[in-house]
């Protein structure tokens, strides 16, 4: 094996598998030291070995562009490079492979990139001009159509059923391996199943994989680990997903379909473990999340902080998602007055415990929030399930209520949530608890502006 550094910065040539191996431990040693003196000197942090594993650059918790332009610069410029020289030797090693060179752009792809990286350290090096002798297909995968779909719908399950368990059970984990990282692998490896007996069409790679997809979430509702209503939250997420990793395994398969090789079977086997149990040593915490509602009142100020303060039973929701066991609110109680008054904002699950920080009659009520109910409820044909993200991963932490007189005797009255949730990606579940949050925030700021407004009119 023959080392050559122009392998870090030319386009043309090729690379094999253990100059690619040897080239990506030294690359990451020399980025990891240098990431750890420039986060050392310019934020007086540590720097974690696993901050590498969920994003293709160094991440400084609470650094902002805006904010700290010169530092950002920095570790941008301290990146680039070593992006560059890793998307030269990925194109080398896929060319070295005779595998398509998009793929290749899985680098920069959090999660999805361990698969780049098993599979150029698996798959070796192919002449094309070389005729070699088409392998007969494994025995257990057969080559009819709807068998050979069987099998590899079956396969691509039983290995999501077991990643989802080590994740959710074990590590308690709902992160990036688990929602995108499943998903890829079980298209991925639907698709490379499907194709060993005989070569399919892209839209029979793609189809077989949102089938696999459809019977993992009828497996999971059946055998009691999930909820249909948060199998039908993570569906639009895991089919996409599904989908572009059975596009990779039948590019992959479809270019090497005249010689099989078992190995590529084993590249989400292995990818999924490596994601999973990475991803459990990652230590930062949540991000802190807001939501922000208003409504205006045809009531004056002080008639409204009454209302806000403690309100009487609601009526029964009449919004889907709460029909649909998303948890309500019901009332709210308060145990005397002033900061260090304890109000309780009583849910279809159990009770927010709400101490006052801050009660600046009649402007402001401020609270943090010591106790979370369960955020749901879950439809399941079962009597009852809790499955571990029913607990912990979808936290408040802070609330308050902000009136502001208007002209007219009228009142806007704001309600703020700042949450927390452990489930990544961040920006796709922030969709739906989002949402989830706004539509409390009108159930209960429309019963106060009822209330009061009835209140001044009386």
């Amino acid at each position: 094996m023959k080392l050559n550094i122009s392998d870090l910065w030319r386009w043309d040539g090729e690379i094999t598998r253990g100059g690619f191996a040897v080239w990506a431990m030294i690359l990451f040693i020399l980025k990891f030291n240098l990431d750890r003196i420039l986060v050392g000197a310019i934020f007086h942090r540590d720097w974690s070995l696993f901050a590498y594993f969920l994003q293709p650059f160094p991440r400084i918790e609470g650094l902002s562009p805006a904010r700290e332009p010169w530092e950002f610069a920095v570790l941008l410029a301290a990146s680039l490079p070593f992006l560059w020289m890793g998307v030269v030797l990925c194109l080398k090693r896929l060319r070295n492979a005779r595998l398509p060179l998009w793929l290749a752009v899985l680098f920069v792809i959090p999660v999805l990139k361990w698969f780049l990286f098993v599979a150029l350290g698996l798959i070796p090096h192919r002449v094309v001009e070389q005729k070699e002798p088409a392998a007969k297909p494994a025995r257990w995968i057969p080559e009819s159509k709807i068998a050979s779909a069987a099998v590899a719908m079956a396969a691509s399950v039983m290995m999501a059923l077991a990643a989802m368990v080590l994740s959710t059970t074990m590590l308690r984990q709902y992160g990036w391996g688990l929602f995108a990282g499943v998903p890829f692998a079980m298209g991925f490896l639907a698709a490379i199943l499907h194709g060993v007996g005989k070569r399919r069409s892209a839209a029979e790679s793609v189809g077989v994989a949102m089938l696999a997809v459809a019977l993992a979430g009828g497996v999971l509702l059946a055998v009691a680990l999930e909820g249909l209503i948060c199998i039908l939250m993570a569906a639009p997420l895991a089919f996409l997903l599904a989908a572009l990793g059975a596009l990779v395994g039948h590019v992959v398969q479809d270019s090497r379909w005249h010689c099989h090789r078992a190995h590529l079977c084993c590249v989400p086997v292995l990818a999924l473990p490596l994601m999973l149990g990475t991803e459990a040593m990652r230590s930062d915490p949540p991000p802190l999340l807001q939501v922000v509602t208003a409504v205006e009142v045809d009531a004056p100020i002080n008639c409204v902080w009454k209302h806000v303060v403690e309100f009487a039973e609601l009526p029964p929701p009449e919004e889907a998602i709460f029909k649909l066991g998303i948890a309500y609110p019901i009332r709210a109680e308060i145990n005397g007055a002033g900061p260090g008054a304890v109000r309780c904002c009583v849910f279809s699950t159990g009770p927010f415990v709400e101490p006052i920080e801050i009660w600046d009659e009649p402007r402001l009520l401020k609270f943090s929030v010591t106790a979370n109910p369960s955020p749901m409820q879950e439809w399941t044909p079962f009597h009852e399930i809790h499955p571990p993200h029913l607990t912990g991963f979808m936290v408040s932490k802070q609330g308050q209520f902000c009136l502001t007189p208007l002209p007219g005797g009228r009142t806007k009255l704001e309600g703020t949530t700042w949450y927390q949730h452990g489930l990544w990606p961040a920006d796709y579940w922030q969709l739906w608890s989002d949402h989830i949050i706004h539509t409390i925030h009108l159930r209960v700021l429309r019963h106060v502006k009822e209330l009061s407004e009835a209140a001044a009119q009386s």
